[in-house]
């Protein structure tokens, strides 16, 4: 009859020392990027730097920024080192106004995934050019010239996954923090951020 407290006792003492030796917890995300991070430490030693963090966010969570190209795009850096600290893959959502064009480029070290979420458009992906629609899928891989164009009447909303960082400094250094003034680049500033990323990132027009 007393199995129950002492299973019940037992699993407390469990739980305590886990949290005492550090092994896990669970926070916030980072300021302005909402979700929630499980964060497992190295081997539960005071002050220690957790490898990744996982993450839980809503549709609109992440790292919100605004593209100083493309219109004014909205753009939200979900996944990458600096969000989760995954030391591999980066990923996000981007909504690319009508009528708008990612310019054609190519990406160096990494393949690199589309999902369109909402609207409708052209790609053209090495010698391939196909319309699109919600629920489509665009696999570019590391080396191949891409370009795509929102031919439809609304938003291009679409999710991006990378194989490999350093796209995402590129996107940061195009950009700024939702709510800060937008100040479209000019042609000098574009020409000097493409250059500083030409090691993963090649474009036709510097």
């Amino acid at each position: 009859m007393r199995l129950r407290p002492v299973l019940w006792s037992v699993a407390s003492a469990a739980v305590a020392s886990i949290t005492t030796l550090g092994l896990i917890s669970y926070r916030p995300a980072a300021p302005g990027t909402g979700g929630t991070e499980v964060v497992p430490s190295r081997g539960g030693a005071a002050g220690a730097v957790p490898r990744s963090l996982a993450r839980i966010l809503a549709a609109e969570e992440g790292e919100r920024r605004v593209r100083r190209l493309l219109g004014g795009a909205p753009l939200i850096i979900k996944v990458d080192r600096r969000n989760g600290g995954a030391p591999e893959l980066v990923m996000g959502y981007e909504d690319i106004p009508p009528g708008q064009v990612i310019p054609p480029h190519r990406h160096l070290l990494a393949d690199e995934i589309i999902f369109v979420r909402r609207g409708s458009g052209v790609a053209q992906v090495g010698d391939r050019e196909a319309a699109f629609a919600a629920g489509a899928t665009i696999y570019i891989p590391r080396g191949v010239r891409v370009t795509v164009r929102n031919s439809g009447s609304e938003p291009l909303s679409i999710a991006f996954v990378f194989s490999k960082p350093g796209f995402e400094e590129y996107l940061r250094d195009t950009s700024v923090p939702e709510g800060q003034p937008v100040v479209p680049l000019s042609g000098e500033e574009q020409a000097r951020i493409r250059a500083k990323h030409r090691w993963h990132t090649v474009y036709e027009q510097p």
